[in-house]
Protein backbone atom coordinates (compact mmCIF):
# COMPACT_ATOMS: atom_id res chain seq x y z
CA UNK A 1 0.00 0.00 0.00
CA UNK A 2 0.49 3.44 -0.68
CA UNK A 3 1.05 6.15 2.12
CA UNK A 4 0.24 10.18 1.34
CA UNK A 5 2.74 11.72 3.46
CA UNK A 6 1.04 15.29 4.91
CA UNK A 7 3.47 18.02 6.39
CA UNK A 8 2.06 21.24 7.90
CA UNK A 9 4.47 23.96 8.40
CA UNK A 10 2.71 25.96 11.35
CA UNK A 11 3.90 27.26 15.09
CA UNK A 12 4.48 25.46 18.19
CA UNK A 13 0.86 26.93 19.64
CA UNK A 14 -0.81 24.99 16.92
CA UNK A 15 0.99 21.31 17.47
CA UNK A 16 -1.77 19.81 19.66
CA UNK A 17 -5.22 20.98 17.82
CA UNK A 18 -3.75 20.12 14.05
CA UNK A 19 -2.39 16.79 16.02
CA UNK A 20 -5.90 16.02 17.06
CA UNK A 21 -7.14 17.26 13.47
CA UNK A 22 -5.30 14.95 11.85
CA UNK A 23 -6.35 11.46 14.23
CA UNK A 24 -9.50 12.77 13.26
CA UNK A 25 -9.09 12.83 9.83
CA UNK A 26 -7.85 9.24 10.10
CA UNK A 27 -4.10 9.44 10.72
CA UNK A 28 -2.03 6.37 11.83
CA UNK A 29 -0.06 8.68 14.41
CA UNK A 30 1.77 12.15 13.89
CA UNK A 31 5.20 13.04 13.57
CA UNK A 32 6.46 16.30 15.20
CA UNK A 33 9.78 17.94 13.38
CA UNK A 34 10.41 21.03 16.01
CA UNK A 35 14.25 22.80 15.85
CA UNK A 36 14.16 23.19 19.17
CA UNK A 37 14.50 19.12 20.06
CA UNK A 38 18.16 19.71 18.30
CA UNK A 39 18.95 22.12 20.82
CA UNK A 40 18.19 20.15 23.78
CA UNK A 41 21.12 17.99 25.85
CA UNK A 42 19.17 14.88 25.88
CA UNK A 43 22.23 12.32 25.42
CA UNK A 44 23.93 13.70 28.69
CA UNK A 45 21.29 13.79 30.93
CA UNK A 46 19.35 10.63 29.95
CA UNK A 47 21.66 8.82 27.42
CA UNK A 48 21.03 7.46 23.86
CA UNK A 49 17.65 8.68 22.46
CA UNK A 50 17.19 10.15 18.92
CA UNK A 51 18.94 9.97 16.12
CA UNK A 52 18.21 13.53 14.41
CA UNK A 53 19.59 14.55 11.20
CA UNK A 54 19.24 18.96 11.36
CA UNK A 55 18.13 18.42 7.72
CA UNK A 56 15.05 17.00 8.77
CA UNK A 57 14.05 20.32 10.72
CA UNK A 58 12.67 23.73 9.34
CA UNK A 59 14.96 26.57 10.08
CA UNK A 60 11.68 28.23 12.15
CA UNK A 61 8.23 27.24 12.85
CA UNK A 62 7.63 23.58 13.33
CA UNK A 63 6.65 20.55 11.13
CA UNK A 64 3.58 18.51 11.76
CA UNK A 65 3.45 15.34 9.14
CA UNK A 66 1.06 12.72 8.93
CA UNK A 67 0.19 9.65 6.85
CA UNK A 68 -2.91 8.46 5.11
CA UNK A 69 -3.57 5.86 2.62
CA UNK A 70 -3.66 7.04 -0.98
CA UNK A 71 -7.33 6.06 -1.14
CA UNK A 72 -10.12 7.29 -3.90
CA UNK A 73 -11.20 9.95 -0.80
CA UNK A 74 -7.73 11.64 -0.11
CA UNK A 75 -8.69 14.76 -2.16
CA UNK A 76 -11.70 15.33 0.03
CA UNK A 77 -9.93 14.41 3.37
CA UNK A 78 -7.53 16.92 2.79
CA UNK A 79 -9.39 19.48 2.33
CA UNK A 80 -11.42 19.14 4.98
CA UNK A 81 -7.73 18.57 6.99
CA UNK A 82 -7.51 22.45 5.30
CA UNK A 83 -10.45 23.86 6.55
CA UNK A 84 -10.34 22.43 9.71
CA UNK A 85 -6.65 23.91 10.51
CA UNK A 86 -8.05 26.95 9.55
CA UNK A 87 -11.15 27.41 11.47
CA UNK A 88 -8.07 27.49 14.65
CA UNK A 89 -8.01 31.05 13.60
CA UNK A 90 -11.12 31.66 15.10
CA UNK A 91 -9.68 30.19 18.33
CA UNK A 92 -7.04 32.93 17.93
CA UNK A 93 -4.37 29.93 17.71
CA UNK A 94 -1.50 31.00 15.77
CA UNK A 95 -0.86 28.99 12.56
CA UNK A 96 2.14 30.50 11.57
CA UNK A 97 2.88 29.94 7.78
CA UNK A 98 0.41 27.40 7.93
CA UNK A 99 1.41 26.18 4.18
CA UNK A 100 0.54 22.21 3.68
CA UNK A 101 2.68 20.20 0.89
CA UNK A 102 1.60 16.26 0.19
CA UNK A 103 3.59 13.86 -1.01
CA UNK A 104 3.50 9.96 -1.40
CA UNK A 105 5.57 7.38 -0.12
CA UNK A 106 5.69 3.47 -0.14
CA UNK A 107 5.03 0.98 2.55
CA UNK A 108 8.73 0.16 3.85
CA UNK A 109 9.56 3.97 3.49
CA UNK A 110 6.49 4.70 5.99
CA UNK A 111 7.28 2.13 8.70
CA UNK A 112 11.24 3.63 8.26
CA UNK A 113 9.73 7.03 9.30
CA UNK A 114 8.16 6.35 12.23
CA UNK A 115 11.13 4.54 13.89
CA UNK A 116 14.04 6.34 12.99
CA UNK A 117 12.34 9.20 15.42
CA UNK A 118 11.93 7.02 18.60
CA UNK A 119 13.86 5.72 21.51
CA UNK A 120 13.88 5.34 25.27
CA UNK A 121 13.58 8.78 26.41
CA UNK A 122 13.64 9.50 30.14
CA UNK A 123 11.41 12.16 31.05
CA UNK A 124 11.41 12.79 34.97
CA UNK A 125 13.40 11.48 37.48
CA UNK A 126 11.44 7.92 37.42
CA UNK A 127 9.47 8.08 34.54
CA UNK A 128 11.22 6.84 30.81
CA UNK A 129 8.90 6.24 27.76
CA UNK A 130 9.99 3.52 25.39
CA UNK A 131 8.59 2.48 22.07
CA UNK A 132 7.23 -1.28 22.28
CA UNK A 133 9.55 -2.43 19.79
CA UNK A 134 12.77 -1.25 22.09
CA UNK A 135 14.77 -3.31 24.29
CA UNK A 136 14.71 -1.36 27.44
CA UNK A 137 16.64 -2.37 30.84
CA UNK A 138 15.69 0.26 33.88
CA UNK A 139 18.86 1.69 34.87
CA UNK A 140 17.82 2.42 38.55
CA UNK A 141 15.16 0.34 40.77
CA UNK A 142 12.54 3.53 41.31
CA UNK A 143 12.71 3.86 37.46
CA UNK A 144 9.00 3.54 36.22
CA UNK A 145 9.06 2.28 32.20
CA UNK A 146 6.20 3.36 29.70
CA UNK A 147 5.55 1.49 26.96
CA UNK A 148 3.88 3.17 24.19
CA UNK A 149 3.54 2.72 20.28
CA UNK A 150 4.21 5.64 18.69
CA UNK A 151 2.76 4.62 15.61
CA UNK A 152 -0.49 4.24 16.77
CA UNK A 153 -1.47 7.39 17.31
CA UNK A 154 -1.28 10.62 19.47
CA UNK A 155 2.68 10.81 19.73
CA UNK A 156 5.81 9.21 21.80
CA UNK A 157 4.82 11.48 25.86
CA UNK A 158 7.67 13.32 24.97
CA UNK A 159 6.04 16.63 23.77
CA UNK A 160 6.95 19.93 26.33
CA UNK A 161 3.51 19.83 27.84
CA UNK A 162 3.60 16.30 28.37
CA UNK A 163 6.69 16.30 29.99
CA UNK A 164 5.86 19.40 32.14
CA UNK A 165 2.60 17.23 33.17
CA UNK A 166 4.26 14.22 34.31
CA UNK A 167 7.21 16.25 36.18
CA UNK A 168 4.45 18.27 38.26
CA UNK A 169 2.82 14.33 38.66
CA UNK A 170 5.22 13.29 40.15
CA UNK A 171 5.95 15.93 42.10
CA UNK A 172 2.54 15.79 43.61
CA UNK A 173 1.22 12.88 43.12
CA UNK A 174 0.84 10.53 47.06
CA UNK A 175 0.24 7.27 46.87
CA UNK A 176 -3.09 6.06 47.18
CA UNK A 177 -4.53 8.61 45.69
CA UNK A 178 -7.59 8.76 42.87
CA UNK A 179 -7.44 10.94 39.48
CA UNK A 180 -8.96 11.83 37.01
CA UNK A 181 -7.40 12.18 33.44
CA UNK A 182 -9.48 14.58 31.18
CA UNK A 183 -8.65 14.15 27.62
CA UNK A 184 -6.05 11.47 28.19
CA UNK A 185 -5.11 10.98 24.19
CA UNK A 186 -2.58 8.12 24.60
CA UNK A 187 -2.97 7.48 28.20
CA UNK A 188 0.45 7.99 29.34
CA UNK A 189 -0.74 10.31 32.29
CA UNK A 190 -3.27 7.87 33.53
CA UNK A 191 -0.31 5.25 33.02
CA UNK A 192 2.08 7.45 35.05
CA UNK A 193 -0.05 7.77 38.13
CA UNK A 194 -0.70 4.14 38.40
CA UNK A 195 3.19 3.54 37.96
CA UNK A 196 3.67 5.93 40.63
CA UNK A 197 0.71 4.79 43.03
CA UNK A 198 -2.14 6.39 42.27
CA UNK A 199 -5.22 3.50 43.69
CA UNK A 200 -7.77 4.43 41.09
CA UNK A 201 -7.75 6.62 37.40
CA UNK A 202 -10.54 7.34 35.14
CA UNK A 203 -9.53 8.80 32.39
CA UNK A 204 -11.66 10.51 29.70
CA UNK A 205 -11.57 11.19 25.91
CA UNK A 206 -14.19 12.80 23.76
CA UNK A 207 -12.48 11.08 20.62
CA UNK A 208 -13.43 7.11 19.76
CA UNK A 209 -9.69 6.48 18.58
CA UNK A 210 -7.83 7.98 21.72
CA UNK A 211 -10.05 5.93 24.12
CA UNK A 212 -9.68 2.67 22.31
CA UNK A 213 -5.48 3.75 22.10
CA UNK A 214 -5.44 4.62 25.59
CA UNK A 215 -7.61 1.37 26.68
CA UNK A 216 -4.49 -0.65 24.50
CA UNK A 217 -1.83 1.06 26.11
CA UNK A 218 -3.21 0.54 29.62
CA UNK A 219 -3.26 -3.07 29.24
CA UNK A 220 0.18 -3.62 27.72
CA UNK A 221 1.61 -1.56 30.79
CA UNK A 222 -0.34 -4.01 32.85
CA UNK A 223 -2.42 -1.45 34.42
CA UNK A 224 -5.89 -2.26 33.77
CA UNK A 225 -6.57 -2.95 37.45
CA UNK A 226 -6.31 0.68 38.32
CA UNK A 227 -7.05 2.66 35.07
CA UNK A 228 -10.66 2.91 33.52
CA UNK A 229 -10.74 4.73 30.27
CA UNK A 230 -14.14 5.99 28.79
CA UNK A 231 -15.51 8.24 26.41
CA UNK A 232 -16.49 11.49 27.52
CA UNK A 233 -16.67 15.65 26.84
CA UNK A 234 -14.45 16.82 29.38
CA UNK A 235 -16.12 15.95 32.83
CA UNK A 236 -19.26 16.21 31.79
CA UNK A 237 -21.31 13.26 33.47
CA UNK A 238 -18.59 12.44 35.75
CA UNK A 239 -18.66 12.40 39.96
CA UNK A 240 -16.23 12.76 42.21
CA UNK A 241 -14.57 13.79 44.31
CA UNK A 242 -11.00 12.97 43.27
CA UNK A 243 -7.98 14.09 44.70
CA UNK A 244 -5.95 14.79 41.52
CA UNK A 245 -7.00 16.16 38.34
CA UNK A 246 -5.16 16.21 35.36
CA UNK A 247 -5.35 17.88 31.86
CA UNK A 248 -2.93 18.51 28.59
CA UNK A 249 -4.89 20.21 26.74
CA UNK A 250 -5.39 23.47 24.79
CA UNK A 251 -5.92 26.72 26.92
CA UNK A 252 -9.22 27.43 25.60
CA UNK A 253 -10.40 24.11 26.79
CA UNK A 254 -8.75 24.73 30.04
CA UNK A 255 -10.53 27.73 30.52
CA UNK A 256 -13.79 25.69 30.32
CA UNK A 257 -12.52 23.26 33.28
CA UNK A 258 -11.83 24.52 35.84
CA UNK A 259 -15.08 25.27 37.28
CA UNK A 260 -15.85 21.59 37.11
CA UNK A 261 -12.25 21.22 38.81
CA UNK A 262 -12.98 22.35 41.70
CA UNK A 263 -16.49 21.06 41.88
CA UNK A 264 -14.32 17.52 41.72
CA UNK A 265 -11.48 17.93 43.84
CA UNK A 266 -11.48 16.83 47.34
CA UNK A 267 -11.05 19.99 49.65
CA UNK A 268 -6.68 20.22 49.60
CA UNK A 269 -7.11 18.50 45.88
CA UNK A 270 -5.06 19.59 43.03
CA UNK A 271 -5.76 20.54 39.55
CA UNK A 272 -2.57 19.87 37.33
CA UNK A 273 -2.81 21.34 33.83
CA UNK A 274 -0.77 22.07 30.82
CA UNK A 275 -0.97 22.45 27.24
CA UNK A 276 -0.65 26.42 27.84
CA UNK A 277 1.08 28.57 25.76
CA UNK A 278 2.89 31.54 27.35
CA UNK A 279 0.43 33.92 26.09
CA UNK A 280 -2.39 32.51 27.29
CA UNK A 281 -0.50 31.77 30.98
CA UNK A 282 -2.36 35.32 32.81
CA UNK A 283 -5.41 34.16 31.23
CA UNK A 284 -5.55 30.81 33.06
CA UNK A 285 -4.01 31.76 35.79
CA UNK A 286 -6.88 34.54 36.39
CA UNK A 287 -9.42 32.08 35.27
CA UNK A 288 -8.09 29.39 38.09
CA UNK A 289 -8.27 32.09 41.24
CA UNK A 290 -11.51 32.97 40.43
CA UNK A 291 -12.55 29.15 40.31
CA UNK A 292 -11.28 28.98 43.71
CA UNK A 293 -8.08 27.23 43.01
CA UNK A 294 -4.84 28.35 44.16
CA UNK A 295 -1.82 28.36 41.97
CA UNK A 296 0.61 26.24 44.13
CA UNK A 297 3.34 25.19 41.36
CA UNK A 298 4.31 26.39 37.79
CA UNK A 299 6.58 24.80 35.56
CA UNK A 300 7.96 25.74 31.96
CA UNK A 301 9.74 24.94 29.55
CA UNK A 302 10.19 26.38 25.76
CA UNK A 303 6.91 28.29 25.12
CA UNK A 304 4.65 26.20 27.47
CA UNK A 305 3.17 26.41 30.89
CA UNK A 306 2.04 24.04 33.04
CA UNK A 307 -0.05 25.19 36.40
CA UNK A 308 -0.38 22.89 39.46
CA UNK A 309 -3.41 24.66 41.71
CA UNK A 310 -5.51 23.80 44.56
CA UNK A 311 -8.52 23.69 45.98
Amino acid sequence: MNWSEICIHTTREAIEPISNILHEAGAGGVVIEDPEDLKRDWPDRYGEIYDLDPADYPMEGVNIKAYLPVNSFLGETVEQIKEAINALLLYDIDLGHNTITISEINEEQWATAWKKYYKAVRVTEHLTIVPTWEEYKPAAPDEHIIELDPGMAFGTGTHPTTVLCLKAIEDHLKPGNSVLDVGTGSGVLSIACAKLGAEKVQAVDLDDVAVKVAELNVKVNKVQDKVQVKRGNLADNIEGPYDLIVANILAEVILRLVDDAYRLLVPGGLFIASGIIENKRHEVEKAMKKAGLTIVDVKSEDDWVAFVARK
